[in-house]
């Protein structure tokens, strides 16, 4: 596993593969949980013994976005970011699914850094190129350039002026309770 280490060093990466995650073999019960979850259970998921019989494939496949969703997994095991107080998933510039990945193959991630770009002085946009590679596979099940907002090191004091503001709703909410009105946000 990589350590970068604050802004300066994550600043400098761009153009560069940091790594490479473990495999992690996708199982027929991720691909049921996934299906249960967004009522995407269509038979080539979730229907083995018709999948083994009719499917193209041999067998059931997990679905696209499930293969997707698996980046923050994958990619825990490849970098750490420290010096930071928080990393935020921003979205996604482009997506693309290339291969089916079948119920019992392993998967992994390649990481690369396509960009870096100061915002202000708190934040860090970090553009990184995520391939999904099958275990024995020619090409990859997808690449996906995901967008993250990395915010600096905060000193950890709350600002007077949300202080001052948390104080006033308190105050607020209390003379309400004193009136008996209810108390709103």
């Amino acid at each position: 596993m990589r350590i970068i280490n604050g802004f300066d060093e994550l600043k400098g990466l761009s153009g560069q593969e940091i790594g490479t995650s473990e495999w992690v073999e996708v199982t027929q019960e991720m691909v049921d949980r996934f299906a249960e979850v967004t009522g995407d259970d269509q038979w080539i998921h979730t229907d083995v013994s018709k999948a083994e019989k009719e499917s193209p494939y041999g067998g059931t496949i997990a679905h696209g976005f499930l293969t997707l969703s698996l980046i923050p997994r994958l990619c825990k095991k490849i970098y750490k970011l420290t010096g930071i107080s928080a990393s935020i998933n921003y979205g996604l510039n482009k997506v693309r699914f290339f291969r089916p990945v079948r119920v019992g193959s392993r998967i992994r991630a390649v990481l690369r850094v396509v960009s870096t770009r100061l915002i202000g002085k708190k934040a860090v946009r970090f553009v990184s190129q995520i391939t999904i590679e099958v275990d024995g596979a020619d090409k990859p099940a997808c690449v996906a350039e995901t967008v993250t907002l990395v915010l600096r090191e905060t000193s950890g004091k709350v600002p007077k002026r949300l202080v001052k503001r948390r104080a006033r709703r308190i105050a607020r909410h209390r003379k309400r309770r004193q009136r008996g009105t209810p108390a709103t946000a």
